[in-house]
């Protein structure tokens, strides 16, 4: 019997960026409009112009659809160079609060974090999609800050994923408990504060 190539062959039409574009914006706007429960992948078909089919090519359900439409916004985050560390950090946590404040991050974010307690394979979505992604941005900022000399090289490369790790949690995590947990503004003057705890510790921020 002859044997078959096993290379499988793609199938369909080729992807399309632009039809990536309109679902995910479709996406974010049904949350908006409808909120979580009532959003269904036929409501989002309908707004983007697409068959429902091509939705289920790309992403298995409501849940998978929603992070990566999330997960775009915050991939619009970037690290200012505003000349010194602090600063810099000043900046990129007032875009991230800034993104936290949309209507369809806050519908989405809450919604698919709720869900992810019961689905592990969701959770790891949002890990990838989003947690991992934006993690480049702590690493960014402590690569500049060591070229300034503001902060020591790094000696162990494994102690400094740690530490990125540790510094992205703890960032990330007071925006998103204030933005939408607490309902608190995140102004200059919180951020400014913020950072001196984050750079200082309890010490500078008491003597603030």
């Amino acid at each position: 019997m002859t044997m078959q190539s096993r290379t499988p062959s793609r199938t369909g039409r080729p992807r399309s960026a632009e039809a990536d574009e309109a679902i995910l914006e479709a996406t974010r706007a049904a949350l908006v409009d409808l909120g979580w429960s009532k959003l269904t992948m036929g409501d989002v078909a309908t707004r983007a112009g697409v068959a429902k089919t091509t939705l289920y090519r790309r992403w298995a359900g409501k849940n998978e659809l929603v992070v990566d439409a999330v997960a775009v916004l915050f991939d619009e985050l970037e690290l200012p160079d505003l000349g010194s560390l602090a600063a810099d950090i000043e900046g990129v946590v007032l875009q991230f609060a800034a993104i936290l404040d949309r209507p369809e991050t806050k519908t989405a974010l809450m919604a698919v974090v709720a869900e992810s307690t019961r689905d592990a394979p969701l959770r790891e979505r949002i890990r990838t999609s989003i947690v991992d992604r934006q993690k480049r941005l702590v690493l960014e900022g402590r690569a500049r800050a060591e070229r300034r000399g503001e902060l020591p090289v790094a000696e162990d490369p494994c102690v400094a994923a740690a530490t990125a790790d540790l510094i992205f949690d703890v960032a990330a995590g007071a925006v998103v408990h204030r933005t939408l947990v607490s309902a608190e503004a995140v102004d200059a003057e919180w951020v400014r504060r913020f950072t001196a705890l984050l750079l200082g510790g309890l010490a500078a921020a008491s003597s603030d």
